[in-house]
């Protein structure tokens, strides 16, 4: 089992910067979750692959509306997932969520198909 706590939502206008951070817990030594993405969903739309990071060699992908503004990584000393988020738009708004897979194909596709997932944290962005 993977336990995912999100952290670091909140309220900014458009143009500034938020860097939400996720605690990873449980089976990292099983490669559980060698696989770590950023997902976003926004009401009344579908969830939406943002980034996704291979912790084995540390390979991030990026949805092509993110490229440039925002950056996943990793601290592998604690345990923690971050995604910095610079230059917000108000199409940013949404919930993200931390999530966890073994599979490599998953890092590749960002498809929303992730085995663990955490409880989600609000990002607003207002023009």
């Amino acid at each position: 089992q993977v336990q995912l706590v999100e952290s670091g939502g909140g309220s900014v206008q458009a143009g500034g910067s938020l860097r939400l951070s996720c605690a990873v817990s449980g089976s990292r030594n099983t490669d559980s979750s060698a696989c770590l993405g950023w997902f976003r969903q926004a009401p009344g739309k579908e969830r939406e692959g943002v980034a996704t990071i291979y912790t084995r060699t540390g390979s991030t992908y990026y949805t092509d509306s993110v490229k440039g503004r925002f950056t996943i990584s990793q601290d592998n000393a604690e345990n923690i997932l971050y995604l910095q988020m610079n230059s917000l738009k108000p199409e940013d708004t949404a919930m993200y969520y931390c999530a966890a897979d073994k599979s490599v194909i998953r890092c590749l596709t960002r498809r929303p198909d992730f085995g663990y997932w955490g409880q989600g944290t609000q990002v607003t962005v207002s023009s």
